[in-house]
């Protein structure tokens, strides 16, 4: 996530102080984020140093130090919200990883491996489904972040079910010749050695 983005979209409102973009931040984002205050006072230090904010030169640094968005400020920012993130690699998924070691282990159930996690982010999409019904209905943001964990959460536990699918019919199968993907696919897909 990027800190730096967030506070220029809320500086973009105008004139705060660093506890100000602290709270606000918080809430804006569902209050699921927390955001430790060192963290803001560096990042506005940052954004100050590049030119993209300015602070009140007369004001000692701390709560009472007011930030404001610059004209460079503000073009980054629009070019933030219009650019996609990089996703044409797939991120290093700590899940992932475990499911593809435990593939090769001895000794490892892999099946029971990918069941215990599978549990696991059931019990996950029960409880944000609580708060959704609970909470989401009174802060928009609280209601999108809630959505795209579920959704999220979603994908991963479908992707679990593929895999335990894919892995069974494997050990029904006869061995085949190992082979890998050649240099070209793994470039179209956006793989990275």
């Amino acid at each position: 996530m990027s800190i730096r983005h967030a506070l220029l979209a809320l500086l973009s409102e105008g004139p705060k102080y660093g506890l100000q973009l602290r709270e606000e931040f918080e809430a804006r984002t569902g209050e699921v984020w927390p955001l430790n205050v060192g963290q803001v006072y560096t990042t506005l230090q940052r954004l100050e140093r590049d030119g993209l904010v300015e602070s009140d030169d007369d004001a000692d640094p701390g709560p009472q130090k007011g930030f404001r968005i610059t004209a460079d400020g503000a073009e980054e920012l629009a070019g933030w919200l219009r650019t996609p993130p990089d996703l044409a690699s797939p991120p290093r998924d700590e899940l992932v990883i475990k499911i593809l070691v435990a593939v090769r282990l001895p000794g490892v159930d892999v099946h029971e491996v990918i069941q215990s996690h599978r549990r696991y982010l059931v019990e996950l999409m029960q409880q944000w489904t609580r708060l959704k019904e609970e909470e989401a209905d009174l802060d928009i943001g609280l209601a999108l972040v809630v959505d795209a964990e579920l959704f999220r959460l979603d994908s991963v536990v479908r992707w679990l079910d593929t895999a335990d699918g894919r892995l069974k019919r494997a050990a029904l199968e006869p061995p085949a010749p190992a082979r890998t993907a050649t240099p070209l696919i793994r470039r179209r897909a956006g793989v990275r050695r």
